[in-house]
């Protein structure tokens, strides 16, 4: 593709967004203030893509300088329009906000005043959840390693069955990645029932998805130098990948693999809220109690907690990548 396709693509979607911005924009406007009673009909998708697509036909008859120019217009335009379109989707009232401070100023003082003696209690529901994390990234590493091999495109030839599994393993991959951790931990309540091992397995679903981009991004760096070289022995595939491949992943591999166990922590406490087990589990319970002093306690064992693994683990990952 030619750069001056490139430009002309640019600039239409450039074109589309500022319309389309524009046009919500004004729409809103109107609603609010009811300034005029103009028909929906105004504010459609396909007027929006006419009126674009007429403002790039014009623009195509311009010089080479202007457009330059016209690209660096319409880029500040659809920065600025898209950060106004922004506050009135997310609703973003900062007044609300400074006015209404009074209605949680009741919870953030108990917040301020943790009830110490919930600690020893809750060492019970801690441990669940770091073991949680840590079997989670334990049981996701075989899955994760084997997948990525498939995953990697240096490593998949563009015949068609090599290439239809790395689809099929990037595809499933980037599907279960983009589904957070708390709605598998949802499924997995209904599948297994309440409790930790409804946590650890959507922890497991969501770290095998992660670890297999990780991973395979890696594979996809490495020098390709001693594959090349057991290439021209008649090595196999399985023989390169172990002796040519393996030797240069597991450090960055290992690294990955203590990063995640690291989110893990983190997320083990939000896929207690809907039944995971751990600690997050109790911190839902005494939070629908409204016991606002107990919750303190909770989030405090939980923030040192993720303070001393992540001072840990960023630790390990320094050591492990210098190797």
């Amino acid at each position: 593709m030619s750069q001056k396709i490139k430009n002309n693509i640019i600039i239409l979607t450039l074109i589309i967004v500022v319309i389309g911005s524009i046009q919500y924009l004004v729409f809103k406007i109107q609603d609010i203030y009811a300034i005029y009673n103009l028909n929906s009909l105004l504010y459609s998708p396909l007027l929006t893509l006419i009126v674009s697509l007429f403002l790039f036909l014009l623009q195509l008859k311009t010089g080479e300088r202007l457009k330059k120019r016209l690209l660096l217009i319409l880029s500040i335009m659809a920065i600025v329009l898209t950060i106004l379109v922004g506050f009135y989707i997310v609703e973003i009232q900062p007044v609300k906000f400074v006015l209404n401070f009074h209605k949680a100023s009741n919870i953030l003082k108990n917040l301020f005043a943790p009830n110490f003696s919930l600690f020893v209690p809750m060492l019970n529901a801690l441990a669940q959840t770091i073991y949680l994390a840590l079997m989670a990234t334990v049981l996701a590493i075989p899955f994760a390693f084997f997948l990525s091999f498939f995953a990697a495109r240096n490593l998949m030839s563009k015949r068609p069955i090599p290439n239809m599994v790395y689809y099929i393993v990037r595809t499933l991959s980037t599907f279960t990645r983009s589904i957070e951790a708390i709605v598998w931990a949802i499924i997995f309540t209904v599948w297994v029932g309440i409790g930790p091992f409804a946590g650890m397995l959507a922890l497991m679903v969501h770290s095998i998805a992660s670890l297999v981009k990780l991973y395979s991004e890696q594979i996809e760096n490495i020098d390709h130098g001693p594959v090349e070289a057991m290439q021209a022995t008649g090595a196999g595939t399985l023989q390169i990948w172990i002796f040519a491949v393996v030797p240069q992943i597991l450090s960055p591999f290992l690294a990955f693999t203590i990063y995640r166990w690291d989110i893990n922590i983190r997320m083990a406490t939000i896929v207690g809220f809907v039944g995971g087990g751990g600690i997050g589990q109790a911190l839902q319970q005494q939070q629908q109690l409204l016991k606002w002093s107990n919750v303190s306690i909770i989030m405090l064992m939980i923030a040192i907690t993720v303070w001393v693994m992540d001072i840990m683990s960023a630790k390990l990952r320094e050591y492990l990548m210098r190797k």
